[in-house]
């Protein structure tokens, strides 16, 4: 085996990423030909694209020689016989069964479940029903993603959408993620491949007087339009609403707070919440009783969202996730700053935040505009 440092430049992050590519020989083909085996490892260590400052430079003369001690540790091993999958098993371990386990563990949220089945059932019409983990690599992983966008379909034999795209590479790649943290292989082939097809998708919201509207019109559930108005106030998720229970709100010496691990993360959240956003509970009841009781996903609810949504003059096509939007829009058109809108929502990521002010930046191009001609 030879091992060498391998430098990725990433376009958006504006970084260049350091991995090692581990050349493990030949291997004979059906037909004839040979097919070269590699191994990749992606070291979580990343240099500045282009320094500027004696420190910049000195950061990145230190990542790089961190990088080739590693590189070295590695062809140690090699020569031990240390490197590679924790036991031959692991490394001829069906990725599929593998993966169809991680979505039956996400059996509880059925939204989160749904798209990870979906996933798993587009990754078996592209690979069929048995590949190793070894076969997984950074190749089979960006073709997976080229399939997605270029040739899966809709039961209704429509292309996927663009976000279907992004959301089902992203199972994929999180999937492969969790085999590493579980050792089953050392690093996640697919971690540093752009999902590139993931095309900005508009983001409906409610203004504040549609929000106002809303709470004046009738809604044929009272728990939904409880649990909707006090997502616009709070930016939570359906998913964190409707398991909440009256054990996680905690009162502090400054007010009141949901103390809570995300249902799509599994990140602790502390989320303080104002006393009009409480006024949304109802009447407090036993610790481990939900706060919004009777609040579940079916044809029903959604039904009663649209008509909710129409009774109250609004044309736009609202989903309860819409309400979180909601929230992210008025936050930073009061002046929240987007760190801050970013820890309210629970993001992990700021770029991910970054999309709402790109909304708050369209709004005030409109306002510009709105200028008559002044020529005469």
């Amino acid at each position: 085996m030879n091992v060498h440092l391998r430098q990725r430049k990433q376009t958006k992050a504006g970084s260049i990423s350091l991995y090692l590519e581990i050349y493990k020989g030949t291997a004979k083909q059906p037909d004839g030909t040979l097919k070269v085996l590699r191994d990749y490892e992606y070291l979580d260590l990343f240099l500045m694209d282009k320094p500027v400052t004696p420190l910049d430079k000195q950061s990145n003369k230190d990542t790089l020689a961190l990088a080739k001690t590693i590189k070295a540790k590695r062809e140690l091993e090699i020569k031990n016989g240390q490197y590679g999958f924790s036991s031959n098993k692991n490394k001829n371990a069906n990725f599929i069964n593998y993966f169809d386990d991680q979505a039956e563990k996400r059996l509880q949220s059925k939204g989160n479940y749904d798209n990870w089945n979906s996933a798993l059932k587009h990754l078996k019409k592209f690979a069929g029903d048995q590949v190793t983990f070894n076969e997984v690599t950074p190749e089979f992983s960006e073709q997976f993603r080229n399939y997605l966008r270029d040739k899966a379909k809709t039961k209704s034999e429509k292309k996927l959408s663009s976000a279907s795209v992004s959301s089902y590479f992203n199972k994929f790649r999180a999937c492969l993620t969790k085999a590493k943290k579980d050792k089953i292989i050392l690093s996640n082939p697919a971690e540093d491949i752009t999902n590139s097809l993931e095309i900005e998708s508009e983001r409906e919201y409610l203004t504040f007087d549609e929000v106002k509207k809303l709470a004046k019109a009738e809604c044929r559930y009272d728990v939904l339009k409880r649990a909707f108005l006090f997502s616009c106030l709070t930016g939570l998720r359906w998913s964190d609403i409707q398991k909440m229970k009256w054990s996680e709100v905690k009162k502090t010496d400054d007010g009141d707070r949901i103390v809570f691990h995300q249902q799509k993360t599994k990140g602790l959240q502390y989320l303080d919440i104002s006393e009009q956003a409480k006024s949304f509970f109802g009447l407090p009841d036993l610790p481990d009783e939900r706060v919004f009781k009777g609040l579940k996903y079916s044809d029903y609810f959604n039904t009663a969202l649209m008509q909710w949504v129409l009774r109250a003059g609004i044309t736009k096509h609202i989903t309860f996730h819409c309400a979180r939007h909601t929230f992210a829009v008025l936050q930073l058109e009061l002046g929240t700053e987007i760190y801050t809108l970013s820890k309210l929502l629970g993001h992990s990521e700021l770029k991910t935040t970054e999309i709402y002010a790109k909304i708050i930046d369209k709004k005030k191009r409109e306002a510009v505009n709105k200028i008559p001609d002044i020529n005469i």
